[in-house]
């Protein structure tokens, strides 16, 4: 049993409900005696000591809702809050957007400082920082403690809770092979590193399309950006180093810095070189040429994780039962592409 004993765990191990075991170790009458005794015994055994702030959340609602971002520069972020706002209105929840700037340490902080009582729950994209780490204990310790929690987009199979995702894989598959239909053999692809979920899942479709074709992978054709701040540095030594008749880009933002450095070294788009982002955001829309893109459906995301998220915090049943959503993805032609 661990030190950190939860409301919980001693529900699970004496096959109680979560409320049987909260009610017992405040003596309520409603729970009988020898029931009352036999959990305050095994509470007591292995030093239980209460979350008064978890415990008053049952009976304290705020009708607010917590949203941690990774960051805000991303128009899919964006998107995904507006859908979540639109949704959670309507059932008269507010909003609270908080920013992790891509910090472990900072999603951690927000999490235990808004979990204080200031909020109901959670929607969570997870931080690259903690995705590297691979450390969820403040998400499963909120979870523990009766908090609900959605994720979105970057997610864990690690954390048991409710999540919203693209099939990244398939949506990938779709675009690379557009590609291939075209005649396009030198497809580069710009992503995340791996420990990224998203960028880890494109990159694997990306990989299993050429495959399928008979292409052979060129790992000097992908390039996996680990710093944003040295973007336009590492897609101008990615156009000296390689030779390519195509792109796909994880986000709208490589995706238009691609763009502009095709066309400062004379390229011409789409005749000579495709480009497709993900995302379907201002930056594609607006950009000369516009940007091909696979279209996120981010506003409808952020309404499944608010309606999720209402669902679990309206409802009487404390069953464990978790629904992973998964939103179409659409591949939307403009001009960086030929149809």
């Amino acid at each position: 049993m661990k030190k950190n004993l939860t409301l919980k765990q001693i529900a699970k191990e004496l096959d109680v409900s979560i409320s049987t075991v909260s009610k017992a170790l405040k003596n309520s009458e409603e729970i009988s005696e020898a029931t009352r005794n036999k959990i305050q015994a095994f509470a007591k055994l292995y030093n239980y000591k209460p979350n008064n702030i978890a415990l008053s959340l049952k009976n304290r609602k705020t009708k607010t809702i917590a949203v941690i971002i990774p960051e805000i520069v991303h128009d899919f972020f964006a998107m995904v809050i507006s859908g979540i706002e639109n949704l959670a209105n309507q059932y008269g929840y507010n909003v609270l957007i908080c920013l992790s700037n891509e910090s472990y340490d900072r999603e951690v902080l927000n999490m235990e400082m808004l979990a204080s009582g200031s909020i109901d729950g959670f929607v969570i994209s997870l931080s690259k920082e903690t995705q590297a780490k691979k450390d969820y204990h403040h998400i499963k310790e909120i979870i523990n403690q009766g908090m609900p929690v959605v994720m979105f987009d970057r997610v864990t199979r690690e954390v048991y809770t409710d999540k919203v995702i693209i099939d990244d894989v398939l949506a990938t598959q779709e675009a690379i092979q557009y590609f291939i239909s075209k005649g396009r053999k030198k497809i580069g692809f710009i992503t995340t590193p791996d420990y990224i979920s998203v960028g880890r899942l494109r990159t694997e479709g990306y990989k299993r399309t050429l495959e399928a074709n008979g292409i052979e992978i060129d790992d000097n054709l992908i390039l996996r950006v680990e710093d944003e701040s040295q973007l336009d540095t590492m897609i101008d030594d990615f156009f000296e180093k390689n030779k390519f008749d195509a792109v796909m880009a994880v986000n709208e933002l490589y995706a238009v810095k691609v763009l502009r450095a095709a066309l400062k070294k004379g390229i011409k788009v789409p005749e000579d070189l495709h480009i497709i982002a993900f995302t379907d955001g201002v930056i594609s829309k607006n950009s000369i040429p516009s940007i091909s893109t696979v279209k996120q459906n981010a506003f409808k995301m952020g309404e499944i994780a608010a309606r999720l998220l209402i669902q679990k915090l309206e409802s009487e049943n404390e069953h464990e039962h978790y629904i992973t959503e998964v939103v179409g993805t659409e591949l939307l032609h403009r001009e960086t592409t030929t149809i």
